[in-house]
């Protein structure tokens, strides 16, 4: 890691969207299974990482469904996937208005994904 991808992952921890913050502090913090917060995984930094299910989750605002966003978050998904690792994208607004079916989601994909792993 590169010492300005490290500085840049510690204010995004710290300047965590509202939804981000719910969903760590109301679930993923306690989450049986650890996740860490804006974790860089080569020249990316995702909002959550899980390393024992090989997972990512990225919440995502308006700008994630605008052409530039989805070229963005597909030309991740793809790097992440060569490395094995799964991307869960979650809208923010699902975060906000449906959040036990969102931390519901999370735990079966992480007992899924956790499953097909030498653990």
């Amino acid at each position: 890691m590169l010492p300005e991808q490290i500085e840049n992952a510690r204010r995004l921890r710290r300047e965590m969207t509202k939804e981000e913050r719910k969903l760590w502090y109301a679930f993923l913090r306690t989450y049986p299974v650890r996740f860490m917060r804006q974790r860089p995984i080569g020249r990316f930094i995702v909002d959550f990482y899980c390393a024992q299910a090989k997972l990512v989750l990225e919440v995502d605002g308006s700008q994630h469904y605008e052409p530039e966003g989805i070229a963005y978050d597909a030309e991740r998904s793809e790097v992440l996937a060569a490395r094995g690792i799964y991307v869960l994208r979650i809208p923010n607004n699902a975060v906000r208005e449906n959040f036990r079916a969102v931390c519901e989601q999370i735990d079966s994909e992480v007992k899924k994904r956790s499953k097909k792993l030498p653990l």
